[in-house]
């Protein structure tokens, strides 16, 4: 726990900032919202995958 207190410790906002910028560089400006759109609802459908499995292993008990 130590070594992932120091690791996210080393993360400022100097850092960021870089991040973003290379971030920005590699995809344009025009991209990222697509690419948050993509991210967004894969998380959507990974959420409600995760809600169905539940359901059908229900179902298949009985």
């Amino acid at each position: 726990m130590n070594s992932l207190y120091i690791f996210f410790g080393m993360i400022g906002g100097p850092q960021i900032i870089i991040i973003v910028v290379v971030i920005l560089l590699l995809f344009g400006g025009r991209k990222i919202p697509e690419l948050m759109r993509g991210l967004g609802s894969g998380i959507k459908e990974f959420k409600n995958a995760a809600k169905e499995e539940p359901e059908e292993k229900l179902e298949e008990k009985k």
